[in-house]
């Protein structure tokens, strides 16, 4: 009978070891994948930051919000150490291939000359070179603002778009500002390019390249139909020679520009970085804070499992006691199944989170996915989460140890 009793004793402290280690992992997941996936996709929106084309880009409230945006692109290429400005017009359209029916299609408008030297080196490489979309400063169909011009009518296709449509170079295909095909415009299809993946959300894969007075024509935005005038939503800037890298030089350029359109948001990339990374930092501290919630109550279960313990080795604790062990040894003893559990506990969080990410990764949503794939797991960040776990698991111990100490000796040989 006693040793059955013994067994059922030592299986239900097993058991509360068990799930001791259980919450402290669940805790530590939880921060092991806020702080990889949230890390990585920091990381990765500030590389794209830093190897961007261009240093500075103009905005405005609203859409297509930037008027004027030949004349603004030929005034900024007037000042000293600007290589290159190119205006950006985005709108959605419906593209008739060789279907009756539509394919809804992001429509960018750029200057073609200028749009390459304003991309960065992995996304230069997504488009051929120079731009097969007829005149490169986009002048004669603009007119000095007349539009009267003969229009380009020429198309870039993302290749997903081409794939998926039957669409290749020398094929004609008409875009539309409305889903009705005797509003559009026939183009003609002079070449492909392919689509970089984005950090969030779904990638614009049916997307196409078009010259930017076309688009404007094309969707009320060239002539003040709906408002404005030669519109666009932004307008990147490169900068040349040493500029790119002084920060002095840099701030007195966007200075300069601020001045001369006070009315539109002009920030450079190292300003968008900087602000990236202080949103990164407390985002991290707010994922830590969060993550904080779990593993106070992991910890707090530890602690009640050591007492427990303690109560149920009375009679062992007060036998060593009346041996003459010296108490740092029963403390050391009890400190050291702590280590052990939240040891444990935080080994399989590290590796539970891991796992986790890496199902988000395969078996999520698109979005999902994309963030996942992202995740930067930093051994050193994860050494230091471990690190705390054990730490803390010593204070957690603390109670237990108090515990223990208080037996009474006597009554613990009864």
């Amino acid at each position: 009978m006693k040793r059955s009793r013994r067994g059922a004793a030592l299986r239900h402290v097993r058991l509360q070891q068990v799930l001791a280690i259980a919450a402290i992992a669940t805790a530590v997941a939880l921060p092991v994948v806020l702080l990889s996936v949230g890390g990585g996709v920091s990381a990765h929106e500030l590389s794209n930051l830093q190897n961007a084309g261009y240093q500075i880009v103009l905005s405005a409230a609203g859409d297509h919000g930037i008027l004027a945006a030949h004349n603004l692109t030929h005034r900024l290429l007037a000042l000293a150490s600007v290589a290159a400005v190119s205006p950006v017009l985005s709108v959605s359209l419906d593209a008739y291939g060789n279907s009756s029916t539509p394919t809804p299609v992001l429509a960018e408008g750029v200057i073609p000359g200028e749009f390459l030297a304003t991309l960065g080196p992995a996304e230069a490489g997504l488009f051929p070179s120079p731009l097969p979309l007829g005149d490169p400063s986009d002048s004669i169909h603009f007119e000095n603002g007349s539009y009267t011009g003969p229009a380009i009518d020429d198309v870039l296709v993302s290749s997903p778009f081409a794939q998926a449509n039957r669409v290749a170079a020398g094929a004609s295909l008409v875009l539309s500002p409305a889903a009705n095909r005797s509003l559009g415009v026939r183009f003609n299809v002079t070449g492909t390019f392919g689509v970089p993946p984005t950090a969030l959300g779904p990638t614009g894969a049916f997307a196409v390249l078009v010259p930017l007075s076309d688009l404007q024509v094309l969707s009320g935005l060239a002539t003040g139909s709906h408002g404005v005038t030669d519109a666009a939503d932004s307008v990147e800037v490169a900068v040349s020679g040493s500029v790119t890298t002084n920060p002095t030089a840099l701030e007195s350029i966007r200075n300069e520009i601020q001045s001369l359109y006070p009315f539109y948001g002009v920030t450079s990339l190292e300003q968008e970085a900087q602000q990236l990374q202080s949103a990164s930092s407390v985002l991290t501290g707010f994922y830590l804070a969060l993550s904080s919630v779990g593993l106070a109550v992991g910890l707090l279960f530890l602690a009640l499992v050591q007492v427990r313990r303690v109560e149920s080795d009375r009679r062992s604790i007060g036998i060593r006691r009346a041996l003459g062990l010296p108490a740092t040894w029963i403390a050391g003893g009890l400190m050291a199944d702590g280590l052990v559990v939240a040891g444990a506990g935080a080994l399989a969080g590290v590796v539970g989170g891991y796992l986790l990410v890496e199902g988000l990764a395969k078996w999520s949503s698109a979005a999902v996915q994309e963030a996942a794939r992202l995740a930067v797991f930093v051994p050193v960040t994860l050494s230091l989460l471990v690190l705390a776990v054990l730490a803390l698991s010593v204070l957690a111990s603390v109670a237990a140890v108090r515990a223990a100490l208080r037996v009474e000796i006597t009554e613990a040989l009864r």
